[in-house]
């Protein structure tokens, strides 16, 4: 976004890391093992503390509830990030609540802690039920917010938070880093090149059972596999077919059973299939999410894969087989995705995953907010696809609400409505009414 030559002149950017779970830092559960996915030393909380190293970020906090946690969080981050990589020092970073103290409304603390911050931004990863009261936090605080994905589960909560990120002239945007996958953002280029009709496309991601148990809090109470996985593959769709289709109706299906054997009240799996509509032609396309978090251990942490065919062509990408496989002993066969995150330190023993997607996701965001704290940009300049901002991912929290609102009616479809056939913006949705 800027070159090397000008990053010196913009602002460091003090971070707020809301959430201390297992994509911030690695770690699940209170006593602090390391999370058995592919990110045993997190993301977030690495990606900044690499951000400081190279001059972007200034001070780092981390935000949770129970401050009993942080001894053992500390300590694991430590051993995964400050004791592997040079110049990483996991130790600086301030946390709230107390460690003595358990506190829901840790991150208001945390916000009037930093108030005398000139430039702040905000990275949320919590509960998918908390982003909505947090974020709005943030904007009226004027931080600029990165949410994981959903951003918030309504197209209420949405509007909502479109409205105060306006008000307070802030960058809101969602944290989907699948837009940042080079096969993704090449498939999404090509076929929009193509500049015809949107037919068909089916879309599989998937969590092995075991991680469940790191989900147990929230899975099925606060949301569902849809809100967490299909959300990747909803997104891109919205983000390929901008201005060539939009969403126009939601029928949602479900498996159970295994989840609920393990005494969690949540869908084993959650299929959406919504129909868009083509704005030229006004043809209907057809797509298909599946999301699972029953599947069985396999050479993967996380099946993702897709087909999508247009009018004129086709694109079908295996994002979990990149065609790299590794044996360990200790590992055994795995097909491994060197795209996401590198993990294993240069030959000066620094950090050395800048290129990866997982990275690029949050790297992205920083140098945008400090060219807008420079004066350079305003945020409405990345609503033009660069960034997945709140002003331009509405469609896709109208599907994964539509979906949940079709489950909760014995799969009844549900519309979503528009101003006008010319409008991409959905402002609502109603069960559908058959003739």
């Amino acid at each position: 976004m800027t070159s090397t030559s000008n990053e010196n002149t913009l602002p460091l950017l003090d971070v707020l890391m809301i959430g201390t779970g297992e994509y911030t830092t690695g770690c699940t559960g209170a006593s602090g093992e390391a999370s058995q996915s592919d990110k045993g030393a997190g993301v977030v909380a690495l990606t900044m503390l690499d951000l400081q190293r190279r001059g972007k970020i200034g001070k780092i906090a981390m935000v949770g509830v129970n401050g009993t946690k942080f001894p053992v969080i500390r300590k694991h981050m430590q051993a995964n990030i400050g004791s592997v990589y040079k110049g990483l020092d996991p130790s600086t970073i301030e946390t709230f609540p107390k460690d003595d103290e358990i506190d829901p409304q840790a991150y208001m603390s945390a916000i009037n802690s930093y108030s005398d911050s000139k430039h702040r931004i905000a990275i949320i990863f919590t509960p998918d039920d908390t982003h909505f009261d947090i974020g709005m936090a943030c904007i009226r605080a004027g931080i600029h917010v990165l949410v994981t994905k959903p951003i918030v589960q309504t197209l209420q909560h949405h509007q909502l938070l479109q409205e105060e990120a306006r008000k307070y002239n802030v960058l809101v945007a969602v944290e989907v880093h699948k837009r940042w996958d080079p096969f993704y953002a090449d498939a999404r280029d090509r076929i929009r090149s193509w500049q015809d009709d949107f037919s068909y496309m089916t879309a599989y991601m998937s969590q092995p059972k075991f991680q469940l148990h790191s989900f147990r809090a929230w899975a099925g109470k606060s949301s569902d596999i849809s809100y967490y996985l299909n959300s990747h593959h909803v997104d891109w769709s919205e983000w390929t077919l901008h201005g060539k289709a939009k969403p126009v109706r939601v029928v949602a299906t479900a498996s159970n059973g295994i989840a609920q054997a393990m005494g969690l009240p949540t869908e084993d799996s959650i299929t959406l299939t919504v129909t868009w509509l083509n704005l030229q032609s006004k043809h209907c396309g057809c797509a298909v999410y599946t999301a699972s978090w029953v599947a069985p251990k396999s050479d993967v942490h996380s099946q993702q894969r897709f087909h999508y065919m247009g009018a004129s062509g086709e694109v079908v990408i295996d994002q979990a087989h990149r065609g790299c496989t590794m044996s360990t002993d200790e590992g055994g066969f795995a097909s491994i995705n060197p795209c996401f995150m590198k993990y294993t330190p240069n030959h000066d023993g620094e950090f050395a995953g800048q290129a990866s997607y997982g990275y690029k996701s949050f790297d992205v965001f920083v140098d945008a907010v400090r060219e807008i704290q420079a004066s350079r940009k305003q945020p409405s300049d990345f609503d033009n696809g660069g960034l997945a901002t709140v002003h331009t991912t509405l469609q896709g929290t109208a599907i994964l609400e539509a979906g949940r609102k079709s489950l909760d009616a014995d799969s009844r479809p549900m519309d979503i409505l528009y101003d006008s056939h010319e409008s991409l913006i959905p402002v609502d949705i109603k069960a559908h009414e058959f003739k």
